[in-house]
C-alpha cells in the first residue's frame, strides 16, 4: 500500500495535464508527484530505472536514493508515466508505474537503449522462444491457449521498425493492436487476463522491458528480450561495457530477485487499467498492485478527496 500511494499520487499530477498537449508537463507532475510521496515509503531504495541521469533528471534520476532510510535496501525503478503522448494527446494506456525488487538484482540497461522484446502470459510462456519466427510463436501461443490463430492479438508499437512483423502476423492470420507509446502496459495486457491481448513483440525500451520483468514475476508471465543498439556507436558502447548482443534475456536475467513488487495506476482508460475520474470534490484512480513472492495481484480501486491532495494533485485553471 506505501507502494500504490506513489504511483496513485503521480498518476493524479500528470491526469491534469491529460490532452493539453504538454507531455513534458504532465511528466513533470508526476516526477514531482512521485518523489514526494516516495520519501515516505519504508525502504532504503536506489533508483535503477529513473528519468536519466542526475545532469539530464534532477529528480529520480539513476543512482538516487529514496525512501525513508528505513526498511530494507532495494533497486527501484520508475516510470512516472509510461506513455507522455498519449497523456498530452489524451489517449488510452497511459499509466504510472514503480517496480522494487532486491539490492542489485536488476539489470543494468546504460548501454543499449532499446531491445526487441516479446511477452506473453503463463499459459504460452514455456513454450515462445524469440528466436523463433515471428509466425511460430504465434502458433504456439494459439496452441498453448487452446484458441485458433485468427483469435490471437498481437500488440505492436505503432513503428516503421514493425512492419515486416505487421505483415507476418497478417499472412498468418492473427490480429494486430497498435499502441502509440507505453509498451510497460502492453507487456502487462499480454500476461493478464480479460485484456483481449495475447503477446506482445517488438522493439521498445530496455528500462521499461525491466519494469514489465517485475511484472511478469508476479503474474507467471514470460519476457524475453536482445539488446538492440540504434547505431555503431551505441553498439561499441554495448560491447564495451561486456555485453553480448546475441545474448537472450529472460525474466530471471532482467531481475533476478525472487521478492519484487509491481505497482501501476491508470492515468488514461486502456486495455489494463481505468483511468483517473474527476468529480466534485475528489477522484478515483484503478491500481494493480503485484507481489512475487505470494503471487498476489491486487486491483484497487480508490476514492481520493482534492482539499487532502493539493500538494500534488491541484486543481487547474
Amino acid at each position: 500500500m506505501e507502494l500504490v500511494r506513489v504511483t496513485e499520487a503521480a498518476a493524479m499530477a500528470s491526469g491534469r495535464w491529460v490532452g493539453r498537449g504538454d507531455k513534458n508537463a504532465a511528466d513533470g507532475a508526476a516526477v514531482e508527484a512521485m518523489r514526494k510521496l516516495i520519501s515516505s515509503v519504508s525502504m532504503r531504495g536506489t533508483v535503477v530505472i529513473g528519468e536519466g541521469e542526475k545532469d539530464e533528471a534532477p529528480m529520480l534520476y539513476n543512482g538516487e536514493v529514496v525512501g525513508d532510510g528505513t526498511g530494507p535496501e532495494v533497486d527501484v525503478a520508475v516510470d512516472p508515466v509510461d506513455g507522455t503522448t498519449l497523456t498530452a494527446k489524451g489517449m488510452n494506456n497511459a499509466v504510472s508505474v514503480m517496480a522494487v525488487s532486491e539490492r542489485h538484482s536488476m539489470f543494468d540497461p546504460s548501454a543499449v537503449f532499446y531491445m526487441d522484446k516479446l511477452a506473453t502470459g503463463p499459459e504460452a510462456a514455456d513454450v515462445v522462444d524469440i528466436r523463433l519466427p515471428v509466425k511460430e510463436n504465434v502458433k504456439r501461443v494459439a496452441k498453448a491457449k487452446g484458441s485458433s490463430i485468427s483469435d490471437v492479438t498481437v500488440v505492436l508499437l505503432d513503428r516503421p521498425r514493425h512492419a515486416q512483423i505487421a505483415e507476418e502476423i497478417r499472412e498468418l492470420g492473427a490480429r494486430i493492436r497498435y499502441i502509440s507509446d507505453g509498451d510497460v502496459a502492453g507487456s502487462i495486457s499480454a500476461a493478464r487476463p480479460g485484456t483481449g491481448i495475447d503477446l506482445l513483440l517488438g522493439i521498445g525500451g530496455t528500462p521499461e522491458g525491466i519494469i514489465s520483468a517485475c511484472a511478469m514475476k508476479c503474474m507467471g508471465g514470460m519476457i524475453q528480450g536482445r539488446l538492440w543498439p540504434k547505431d555503431d556507436a551505441e553498439k561499441q558502447k554495448a560491447l564495451d561495457a561486456g555485453h553480448d548482443l546475441d545474448r537472450v534475456l529472460y525474466t530471471d536475467d532482467l531481475v533476478t530477485g525472487n521478492n519484487c513488487f509491481f505497482v501501476a495506476t491508470g492515468i488514461t482508460t486502456g486495455s489494463l487499467l481505468k483511468g483517473i475520474r474527476y468529480y466534485a470534490g475528489g477522484a478515483t484512480t484503478y491500481s494493480l498492485v503485484m507481489r512475487s513472492r505470494s503471487g498476489t495481484i491486487r486491483t484497487i480501486e480508490a476514492e481520493h478527496r482534492l482539499d487532502k491532495l493539493h500538494t500534488y494533485a491541484p486543481r487547474m485553471k
